[in-house]
């Protein structure tokens, strides 16, 4: 390390912040490419079928979900279905809108393992309105 080395010092800072995988995320932007959403914060799908997931430890609660194809590009993601017994209020094949659930960098949040998103709306109805009885589910 002589005097005139800040080129060398520069250029190798910038060879080796690619093993840094925190960088190489944000610079190739791989969240928005892996992304089921494709960078919105909703989408519309298709529930396919209601699932059971269990909780992480230490707790031992059976958290309800379901499968929902995403309209727009066809993949499927797992949803939580927030509120007591509103798993009630989903059927299969209902249109629901989905958003992400607030967890740290896009992961799951809480003790749902693998689950990212949640539901908000069935049949262009509020979930939460449902649950609590002041509108009924909407036909389609």
């Amino acid at each position: 390390m002589g005097l005139k080395n800040t080129r060398k010092i520069i250029k190798n800072r910038k060879k080796f912040r690619w093993k840094d995988k925190k960088y190489k995320v944000r610079v190739l932007d791989l969240f928005k490419k892996s992304d089921p959403l494709e960078g919105a914060n909703q989408a519309k799908g298709i529930v396919l079928q209601k699932v059971q997931k269990e909780a992480k430890q230490p707790n031992s609660a059976m958290r309800k979900c379901c499968k929902v194809q995403i309209i727009k590009n066809g993949k499927q993601v797992t949803a939580f279905i927030p509120g007591n017994l509103a798993q009630k209020f989903i059927d299969e094949h209902d249109e629901v809108l989905i958003q992400r659930i607030g967890g740290k960098q896009g992961r799951a949040k809480g003790d749902i393992p693998g689950v990212r998103f949640e539901v908000i709306k069935v049949n262009d109805q509020p979930l939460k309105m449902l649950v609590r009885g002041k509108i009924e589910k909407g036909r389609r």
